[in-house]
């Protein structure tokens, strides 16, 4: 009986043994998964002005912030800069000079100041060289045969009605010319793009105010993520929104995939101020006087604060000029406004 009961006994310790060396593999597997660093959103952290948040959390704070902000965003505009943002975004378009026919996507665009700056300026080259190529002209453009006599030219009042200048054959020739420039030419076009729909409906209303109706749409939609095709635009824009985005490098991407070939990516962003004297006095202003403006006139201090940490916290001008670059665009340069408060980063896609 012996035989069997060391046989017993070996089964036994064999039967015990296999479960602890799986329990132990287990153990092992999970302690090394464990370790491992996580890729999920969860665990990657960005900033949210000096606050450290989770990634994903950030596109609805800054949705709310902008929420509350978008009924006085044009008078704190006003406030915060002393009106010198009007001169930088005057600036901005004349450093992008586009021509008539222009179709534009101005992303984080949405109380309108970049689009409407756009259309005049390319409403003014139309109307000094005579094009039509645009869907924002309308009736009250200055019209040859309507506008001038022809006493105006030294011709005496009984040829006035000579069929030969009648102002009717005048505008039928001329508006056959319009209908074929019309064919022939693209029309000026600006497409207006922002996450908030709070601050669409500001620009919207404005348009209507301005009675702007034609040569201009609004588009909601990501920055990082648009809904356009590929090589759709001629130029991208972007004022005072991309160091509000959580992924500056992929809104430069998308910049560049949906420009055509020979396309303009422009950004005009706050920026880093290098005199050490005039940074101290920026400083001091910005956190001692622009909360307080926030409140006093938006009932709102969060948010402003939030606006003045989120500059602090996007790339100076050399860094952002080399994100545009690792996305492709060639030719990138920019420009210092106001010592470096604001700047203006440039790209083509080549």
């Amino acid at each position: 009986m012996a035989a069997p009961i060391r046989i017993h006994a070996f089964c036994c310790r064999v039967s015990i043994a296999n479960p602890i060396k799986q329990c132990k593999r287990y153990l092992s597997f999970t302690v090394h998964r464990n370790s491992q660093p996580k890729d999920d959103t969860e665990s990657r952290q960005t900033h949210f002005g000096y606050e450290s948040i989770p990634e994903q959390d950030k596109e609805e704070r800054v949705y709310e912030v902008f929420k509350k902000v978008a009924g006085s965003y044009d008078l704190m505009n006003d406030a915060m800069s002393m009106g010198v943002h009007r001169v930088w975004k005057d600036r901005f378009i004349d450093r992008l000079a586009p021509n008539p026919g222009t179709q534009l996507l101005d992303v984080a665009g949405g109380t309108g100041d970049i689009a409407f700056r756009f259309l005049k300026y390319t409403k003014s080259l139309e109307r000094k060289h005579g094009n039509i190529n645009t869907e924002s002209s309308d009736d009250s453009d200055f019209d040859l045969t309507r506008d001038i006599t022809p006493q105006a030219f030294g011709i005496p009042d009984h040829y006035a009605d000579d069929q030969v200048l009648s102002s009717a054959d005048s505008s039928s020739s001329s508006s056959d010319e319009e209908e074929s420039l019309e064919r022939a030419s693209p029309k000026t076009h600006v497409t207006v793009c922002d996450i908030n729909k709070e601050m669409l409906e500001v620009g919207k209303g404005r348009a209507r105010e301005m009675g702007l109706v034609k040569g201009l749409s609004w588009v909601q939609g990501n920055a990082e993520s648009l809904s356009f095709g590929d090589n759709l635009f001629d130029a991208y824009t972007i004022a005072f929104g991309i160091r509000n985005c959580t992924h500056v490098d992929k809104v430069v991407e998308e910049a560049y995939r949906v420009l055509k070939p020979g396309g303009r990516f422009m950004c005009l962003e706050f920026s880093q101020v290098t005199n050490p004297l005039l940074r101290s006095a920026y400083d001091n202003y910005s956190f001692q006087v622009i909360p307080v403006m926030g409140q006093v006139l938006a009932r709102d201090w969060k948010s402003y604060q939030y606006l003045v940490e989120s500059i602090r916290q996007f790339p100076d001008q050399e860094e952002f000029a080399s994100i545009i670059r690792r996305s492709g665009f060639k030719m990138v340069t920019y420009e210092n406004l106001t010592f470096g408060v604001a700047a203006i980063h440039s790209g083509f896609k080549l």
